[in-house]
């Protein structure tokens, strides 16, 4: 253990090492481990891993944690990564920039998410969901995440982003997004080949897609963001070009797995699905739990830019910290009995959405999406069960916690 951890701590956690089959399958118990040995705790790779809640709120909102994302690829990858595809945009969208930059291009697209707005769209979104439910309902059966938590909010952020229907087939069909380049451990060479023929393809795209709003503008956001660049000032067109892709990936990646993870966490507690059938007034309040208990975002990173006291220790300048979102929405210090879902669970704050100034954008739009979905399941399929529950089938992905597939049957 690294010097600069707590000098109390008894034992040495395991090797932190995302990716494998078994942390992925549960990671709760080494979060348990980490928290109770190790709550900050400098990895063999180098970067510090937060595990407590109180820590990882404390980072996430004070300014002494950064982005630096071109230093994080350098310490990851070595000199110059910076020209790979799948780097080079995400290092133009607001997801990783610090001031100014973060504050102008998020300015530019926080009108579309205030409370006002999300909630006008609720009756688009229970027809929605409806829709996605008429298509599979008398088949008896199908695959929640294809035919349920992918495509619905897919269709929602295309409604926002003014994606034209007979455009949508491509992203109806499977997961566009890669995570990977997120996780802290790096990407392997064919990783980032694939990411990348991903992020050009999706570049193409959304050129197009702005094209066609600068000729035919619409009362959706890709039209007000041409607007800003055409001023000149705001926005640069590659900026124009990852922050639409950045909004269309975020947009519906995290609600995907928040539905299909929520469900599968009901279904290996069935009683606390069953009281949501019996009181489907509890499912706003058991979305919130259902983020807390099995979050659609495991963790995120930020780097110091000054040296900071944190949990009994110094963490120098210019080092990665990797938030754990996962394990502090299981820390026993702010939640009795963590690991029991509990739908009727009070005051579930989870971390689950982030928080300071990089807090989700969307986590209005993500929650009425899944109260909706929950809503409409327990309504009309009352009976549907998961064969396949307890072989759950993971993403290969730390950062973003999802599943492959969901099989669900009803009579």
């Amino acid at each position: 253990m690294n010097s600069m951890s707590r000098p109390s701590m008894q034992g040495t956690p395991p090797v932190f090492n995302p990716l494998d089959s078994g942390f992925l399958a549960d990671p709760y118990p080494f979060y348990h481990r980490l928290r109770d040995e190790a709550p900050v705790f400098r990895t063999e790779q180098g970067f510090w891993l937060l595990s407590r809640y109180d820590d990882v709120s404390f980072a996430l909102r004070d300014k002494r944690f950064g982005k630096d994302f071109a230093g994080t690829v350098r310490r990851r990858y070595g000199e110059d990564r910076m020209h790979e595809p799948v780097i080079a945009n995400l290092a133009l969208t607001m997801l990783v920039l610090d001031p100014p930059d973060h504050t102008r291009l998020r300015g530019l697209v926080t009108k579309a998410f205030t409370a006002r707005r999300i909630a006008d769209m609720r009756p688009r979104i229970r027809r929605l969901v409806d829709e996605q439910l008429d298509r599979v309902v008398d088949k008896g059966g199908m695959d929640v995440i294809l035919d349920l938590a992918h495509r619905l909010p897919v269709i929602v952020i295309c409604d926002m982003l003014g994606i034209p229907e007979e455009h949508r087939s491509a992203f109806l069909v499977g997961s566009n997004v890669s995570g990977r380049v997120l996780d802290p451990v790096p990407m392997t060479r064919e990783e980032f080949d694939r990411a990348n023929v991903m992020t050009v393809a999706g570049n193409t795209y959304f050129d197009q897609l702005c094209e066609l709003r600068r000729r035919e503008p619409q009362d959706d956001l890709t039209t007000e963001l041409v607007r800003a660049e055409e001023a000149g000032d705001r926005l640069s067109s590659e900026e124009l070009r990852a922050n639409i892709g950045l909004l269309f990936g975020a947009g519906h990646e995290t609600t995907t797995n928040l539905i299909g993870n929520g469900l599968l966490a009901l279904h290996r507690s069935p009683d606390q699905w069953q009281r949501l059938k019996d009181d489907p007034s509890l499912i706003p309040g058991a979305v919130e739990e259902l983020l807390r208990f099995d979050s659609s975002v495991q963790m995120t990173g930020r780097v110091t830019n000054a040296e900071v006291e944190i949990g009994g220790a110094t963490i120098p300048a210019g080092e990665n910290v990797i938030t754990l979102l996962g394990a502090a929405n299981r820390d026993p210090a702010h939640f009795a009995d963590p690991d029991r879902l509990d739908v009727g669970r009070e005051n579930v704050r989870p971390m689950s959405f982030g928080g300071g100034i990089h807090h989700c954008l969307g986590a209005q739009l993500a929650r009425l999406e899944g109260e909706l979905v929950f809503t409409a399941l327990v309504e009309r399929l009352p009976n549907l069960e998961l064969p396949e529950k307890d072989k759950p089938d993971w993403r290969q992905n730390f950062t973003l916690r999802g599943l492959n597939k969901l099989p669900a049957v009803w009579h």
